[in-house]
């Protein structure tokens, strides 16, 4: 099928849904779906939680961020502080709550949400959404010791570099640090 071809509809049809694991973070389903065009199969879906990310700056356009290792890709690098959306809180919330855990500083001011997004739209329900501040103040909450990076401040275009040099991890780090920077030379 190319692109030119007409779809009658693009609903999809599940047949049936069953879990195939069900851990602490991670959920995995397989779908017996029939896609628009009429093929039928198997259809792997992940389900994580909601996840929130904060995209801080001061006054001087230096960036909030965390230095750390992500054991699961087995990698160091730098990523936005962020993390899951308790039920029923708000993801704005759940950033600002995050920021404050992971860093010591909890964000200041209005704030604003940057975007949401799907990562993996394909294989994951996987909700993620980036929230702009621009100000901080220091946390009254002591630093959630479980976390594992170690938070600084540094320019915006150095965050910019990073990012386009494959050292941002996570996609919220990545979506949030490129659309803002998208925003601010957009003509």
């Amino acid at each position: 099928m190319n692109e030119d071809t007409p779809q009658p509809d693009h609903s999809w049809i599940v047949h049936s849904r069953h879990t195939v694991y069900a851990g602490r973070t991670l959920h995995v389903q397989v779908e017996d779906v029939t896609a628009p065009a009429g093929d039928r199969f198997r259809q792997d879906r992940v389900i994580v939680p909601a996840a929130a990310v904060a995209l801080v700056l001061d006054d001087e356009d230096r960036l909030l961020v965390l230095r750390t290792h992500r054991h699961v890709v087995d990698r160091d690098g730098w990523e936005l502080p962020g993390g899951v959306v308790d039920p029923g809180e708000d993801p704005m919330t759940a950033a600002s709550r995050e920021a404050a855990e992971e860093t010591g500083w909890r964000p200041s001011g209005p704030g604003r949400t940057l975007l949401a997004f799907e990562p993996l739209p394909g294989t994951a329900v996987a909700p993620m959404s980036v929230h702009l501040w621009t100000g901080a103040v220091p946390g009254d909450v002591p630093l959630d010791p479980l976390e594992p990076g170690r938070a600084r401040w540094i320019p915006f275009a150095e965050a910019v570099r990073l990012t386009l040099a494959g050292e941002m991890l996570g996609a919220g780090s990545l979506v949030g640090v490129l659309a803002l920077q998208a925003e601010r030379t957009a003509t």
